[in-house]
């Protein structure tokens, strides 16, 4: 590993077939494992977060069957707010078809009606959000060469500006739980890299970036490709989850200097293809979704060392064929996993058993779009939203919050080139 290096720009065609493959195509197994023992920029080009009217209720569809046996331990959801919640959409601006920076829309908590409210312009190819922990900054990716991450004011929505992520393709960014460092991953150049946070919200000028130059690239892979940083429950580790080297990468975070220190490597199957991890609550275990080879697998996770553990492939349900599986997310009270299947049009349920440790699959739901890209749970759990890629929509479904069972809510609103949805 090297801290500082210019990225590798040898992974750009696999990019281009990863960020591009939805858009052109289209314009019951049990596994478990143990657990190891800045100033603020100028805003522009901002449209404000309108106030929508209370959503009324709308037509069911697609529910899915009872599922028994939920975590144990799990504590229960809170009460769904009242009022219309903000949501924001993102999208590749830069595709036939695409949309003109992050969408800006609200969502009844109750019947999960979307409302659409404009943009928030002058951000190119905005493919992955994520919220500050004090509610009051959104940031976004740029996905292009060169690499971008933008800070956008809440609720004025006013860009802050953008800085540098060092590496090509950024594709997934997530806040230090400190609030005060910045996360993202560069898919097409393998690195991960850091960014201050100032008082504002703005952005500093970024103080780290790691590339992932071992191990070498599994099967079928030209070069690393880092598709996710994220913080672990215990706020001491960093775990960067690369598709092209097929492992996961924990570092500490000095949170005085913004740098990067790897502690341990938890390598999967040679062509895994490891994509996203989703952490338990109880912060033991997390599952992480294989894009390549079609599995999720259960991961021990130890606290103390930052070390994972990977276990068994399992299925996705999808039954055979092209999938891509993207994404897991978990319920707040740990009792279920949802899984979005791209090639398979579905989301794969799962009740998860042993505190954690264990995922049992129960059905496969159809989505109701196209190519589903990333799914998001509203804060408190009770509703699902799913981002279709091709078809260019956004499905809301209701989560049963004892069974786990999914019901559509009403027609999927209309996003361009949906690839993120993230409820507030």
């Amino acid at each position: 590993m090297s801290s500082g290096a210019r990225p590798s720009r040898g992974a750009d065609g696999d990019w281009s077939r990863r960020r591009f493959v939805g858009a052109l195509a289209g314009a019951a197994a049990i596994t478990a494992v143990p657990a190891c023992a800045a100033p603020r920029a100028d805003p522009a080009g901002a449209t404000p977060l309108p106030k929508a009217p209370g959503a009324g209720p709308s037509a069911a569809a697609s529910p899915s069957g009872p599922s028994p046996s939920p975590s144990a331990s799990a504590p229960p959801s809170p009460a769904p707010r009242s009022g219309p919640r903000p949501l924001f959409l993102g999208t590749y601006t830069s595709g036939d078809g695409g949309g003109k920076g992050i969408g800006v829309a609200t969502y009844d908590p109750v019947t999960g009606e979307i409302t659409g409210g404009g943009v928030v312009a002058g951000v190119e190819n905005p493919s992955f959000l994520a919220v500050h922990p004090d509610g009051r900054t959104l940031y976004a990716v740029d996905e292009q060469d060169a690499g971008a991450v933008t800070a956008v004011r809440l609720p004025e929505n006013e860009v802050l500006g953008s800085r540098s992520t060092g590496g090509a393709g950024p594709c997934h960014l997530s806040v230090h739980p400190g609030g005060r460092w910045l996360l993202s991953a560069n898919y097409a150049s393998g690195s991960v890299a850091v960014h201050p946070v100032g008082a504002s919200g703005a952005l500093g000028e970024r103080t780290d970036l790691v590339t992932h130059t071992s191990p070498a690239p599994g099967p079928g892979q030209q070069g690393p490709h880092a598709h996710q940083f994220v913080t672990a429950p215990d706020g001491g580790h960093l775990l960067a989850v690369d598709l092209g080297t097929d492992t996961v990468y924990t570092y500490r975070l000095d949170e005085g200097r913004g740098t990067l220190a790897e502690v341990s490597r938890a390598r999967t199957r040679p062509g895994a293809g490891p994509r996203h991890l989703t952490f338990h609550p109880g912060g033991r275990y997390a599952y992480l979704a294989d894009e390549v080879d079609d599995t999720v697998t259960v991961c021990g996770y130890d606290p103390a060392t930052g070390r994972l553990t990977v276990g068994e492939a399992q299925s996705t349900g999808a039954g055979g064929g092209t999938n891509y599986p993207a994404q897991l997310v978990v319920t707040p009270n740990g009792s279920y996993a949802f899984l979005a299947n791209r090639g398979h049009n579905s989301l794969t349920r799962y009740a998860i058993e042993a505190d954690g440790a264990r995922l049992r699959l129960l059905d496969t739901v159809p989505v109701g779009g196209d190519f589903p890209r990333h799914i998001a749970l509203s804060p408190d759990g009770r509703l699902l939203f799913a981002a279709n890629q091709r078809s260019g929509t956004v499905t809301v479904f209701e989560v049963d919050q004892e069974s786990g069972g999914l019901r559509r809510t009403g027609e999927p609103f209309a996003s361009p080139l949906a690839v993120c949805a993230l409820p507030l």
